[in-house]
């Protein structure tokens, strides 16, 4: 079953790819390294999911926008390689950063949303290595904050 397939059988919807909005590029290809700059989470309609964890969000809110952080990236990936995540042979590494409290403790729990989705997509290829990190705040406010590196065919 080809990745697509998966997005089809699992009713995924990617969201647009935009393009950055400051002095960066949202994703980069060196060598067989496709690197993803840090997708912020953003619901389903393009709205920004604010808030600390911990504070104002509860773990599984901060599931649920890592989840659309993974979908940011899958997307951001499709479109660099042109429609053919094919392309794609494994995923390296994801590093999540939460927007918590200094109290909070479930970082790992919040960036499983976004390595469940992975997964979901790129099946045993979306196998990762993964840093879980706790900041005190995030660009706009968000909640969490992911990046991406995945090998290429």
């Amino acid at each position: 079953m080809t990745f697509q397939e998966n997005i089809k059988k699992n009713n995924i919807i990617l969201p647009n790819a935009p393009d950055p909005v400051g002095s960066y590029v949202a994703s980069k290809i060196s060598g067989n390294l496709l690197f993803i700059s840090g997708q912020i989470s953003m619901d389903e309609k393009g709205n920004l999911i604010k808030g600390k964890l911990g504070n104002d969000l509860s773990t599984e809110d901060g599931y649920k926008a890592a989840e659309r952080c993974a979908l940011s990236i899958v997307a951001q990936a499709n479109k660099i390689l042109k429609n053919d995540l094919n392309k794609i042979k494994s995923c390296v590494k994801l590093v999540g950063f939460v927007n918590s409290n200094e109290n909070y403790t479930e970082q790992p729990k919040v960036i499983n949303g976004a390595s469940d989705t992975i997964v979901k997509i790129f099946g045993d290829k979306g196998m990762h290595t993964r840093a879980a990190v706790s900041v005190n705040s995030l660009p706009l406010g968000v909640a969490v904050e992911v990046d991406a590196i995945f090998e290429l065919n």
